[in-house]
């Protein structure tokens, strides 16, 4: 049988979500606690990758196994195998058709900002941080001039694999309160680094070192050494995937702190 599970993390401690020869990824703490609860090694899918310090408040893996274990095994008994910073949400059983990553539709990222002169210790980690003001109008201006399809290559890592640099992003949106901005970015799929990418850019535009056209000007460019350095990852959040109705699975998280 095919397995779906939702789980979030804290990225602090994890070298990312992808396995590591080293075992300091968050997929290799998951497939040690899986395998602990079906007494074989199993090998687990995710709908997306995280960078080193990249949080998830929902991402959707799956595995196969013939091992008969009720869904209350799969969230329990492997959260009791997992390390604190790591934590199954929910369990289903879903058919051969599903795949947590080709199956997804949509996925989701917000960013955290403390945009204060003083740096973050509570939070440290959990956050981003800038210390000069910035613009959230500014900010949301430029942002809405990436809504669509596009050829995101200026906002792609190097190390990328996507075959295709062309994404829809159906949301970007700049919100404030109080000293904290929160960066909302939805779309059918993201290139590696491309939200960082998009905040170093943003971060440009909200000082006003520059103005809010220049974003779509360095969109059109595609020209990845004309755009801001890639921000800081500590802010960063995988907080929606999406998949068709019929899976009934959840989109988000109704754990999310920064709601």
């Amino acid at each position: 049988m095919r397995i779906v599970l939702g789980l979030e993390y804290c990225g602090v401690g994890f070298c990312g979500w992808q396995s590591q020869k080293q075992g300091c990824g968050v997929q290799d703490a998951l497939v040690a606690a899986v395998s602990a609860i079906a007494g074989e090694k199993l090998s687990i899918t995710a709908a997306g990758r995280t960078d080193t310090g990249v949080h998830a408040a929902l991402q959707v893996v799956h595995f196969d196994t013939a091992v008969q274990r009720p869904l209350t095994a799969w969230v329990r008994g492997v959260n009791s195998h997992l390390p604190a910073g790591v934590a199954v949400l929910w369990a289903h059983e879903v058919g051969a058709d599903f795949h947590a990553r080709f199956a997804a539709t949509q996925r989701g990222y917000r960013y955290v900002l403390l945009n204060h002169p003083v740096r973050p210790g509570l939070n440290h980690g959990l956050i981003g941080w800038y210390h000069r003001p910035l613009d959230a109008a500014a900010m949301n201006l430029a942002a809405a001039q990436l809504i669509g399809q596009h050829d995101f290559s200026a906002f792609r890592a190097a190390a990328c694999q996507a075959k295709s640099p062309v994404k829809e992003l159906r949301l970007a949106h700049v919100e404030r309160r109080g000293d904290y901005l929160f960066f909302d970015f939805r779309a059918d799929g993201f290139l590696h680094h491309m939200v960082r990418n998009l905040m170093g850019c943003l971060i440009q535009v909200g000082t006003g070192a520059q103005p809010p056209a220049w974003l779509h000007e360095i969109l059109i460019g595609r020209d990845r050494t004309l755009a801001a350095p890639t921000f800081d990852g500590a802010g960063l959040y995988l907080t929606h995937i999406r998949y068709p109705a019929h899976f009934g699975l959840p989109e988000t998280s109704d754990r999310w702190l920064f709601a």
